[in-house]
């Protein structure tokens, strides 16, 4: 099912104001996008089970001493991923998605962590299972993506929004490595994000469960506006954040703008996780511009 009138016109118009706001201030929102890594490498790499908190995570990207003993795998995951994340930043600029460009990311996942899979598509032999779906044979997969790719790239009349849910869909279900498909099916969401001019989002660890029920409802029910939504809730809060950082706003926390305005904390919690309000996520703490105007009608 199609993702309805009301959020494209929502999501155009905040499109819109953040293309007009981010003239002369590119600089900042380069800012933004680096603060914001060590939160999308530990959310993703969380979605995975790894067991790095997002703290012990940032002081890995700064190379700075973790108290515990963590796995040298977990270390790299971070590490790499990291990597990828800038790497998108710039290279979207250049090029569409095409295979050369999967292979290659992968390879600089997966390098030093497993080089015998690293860089290349599933081979004779090597199947993968995720829950209850056995993914397809890996004689299939390079027609396979192949496929997804020419699909992506044709329908030109198809919403941006639909395109994207179903190729992550259809990539995650092919499951086309022997590791790593999730969190290089993530950096290609962003990937196909910049390269519209939008910018990249955060799939949380927290709401896994709701991410995780898009594939069973595509899978098993040919539904995919489970991720429809997942992605437009994330993107609609990336463009609040960075729309409230251009303006030069005030950033308080929404419990502390809920005092200063004698509002229900609950009520705003659940109006921001709606998207109802233009409130964002900073290292799971729910923020909103202090000069918001709030009513009870966006709960």
């Amino acid at each position: 099912m199609p993702i309805t009138n009301p959020i494209k016109k929502r999501i155009g118009a905040l499109k819109s104001e953040y293309d007009k706001l981010r003239k002369g201030k590119e600089s900042l929102l380069v800012l933004l996008d680096e603060a914001e890594i060590p939160e999308s490498v530990y959310n993703s790499n969380a979605i995975e089970n790894s067991t790095l908190t997002l703290k012990e995570t940032e002081k890995i990207l700064l190379e700075m001493e973790v108290s515990r003993d963590v796995s040298v795998r977990e270390v790299y995951e971070a590490k790499n991923l990291s990597r990828v994340i800038n790497y998108i930043r710039d290279k979207s600029k250049e090029k569409e998605i095409d295979k050369e460009l999967i292979l290659l990311l992968h390879q600089m996942l997966i390098g030093g962590i497993n080089d015998e899979f690293a860089g290349r598509f599933r081979s004779a032999g090597e199947y993968v299972r995720v829950g209850t779906h056995v993914a397809p044979a890996p004689e299939k997969v390079a027609a396979m993506i192949e496929d997804l790719l020419n699909y992506y790239t044709n329908n030109l009349d198809k919403y941006f929004l639909d395109k994207i849910a179903k190729f992550h869909l259809d990539f995650e279900t092919i499951h086309p490595f022997c590791d790593g498909n999730g969190r290089i099916g993530r950096v290609l969401l962003n990937y196909q994000f910049l390269r519209l001019g939008l910018p990249m989002i955060i799939i949380r660890d927290k709401e896994k469960a709701q991410y995780y029920k898009s594939f069973g409802d595509y899978r098993y029910q040919e539904n995919s506006k489970t991720m429809e939504k997942v992605l437009a809730l994330a993107l609609t809060e990336s463009l609040h954040k960075r729309i409230a950082y251009l303006k030069g706003e005030e950033i308080i926390k929404l419990s502390e703008y809920a005092k200063k305005n004698e509002q229900s904390v609950h009520a705003l919690l659940n109006a921001a996780r709606r998207q109802n309000i233009p409130a964002f996520r900073e290292k799971g703490v729910w923020k909103i511009g202090v000069l918001f105007a709030y009513n009870n009608k966006q709960t």
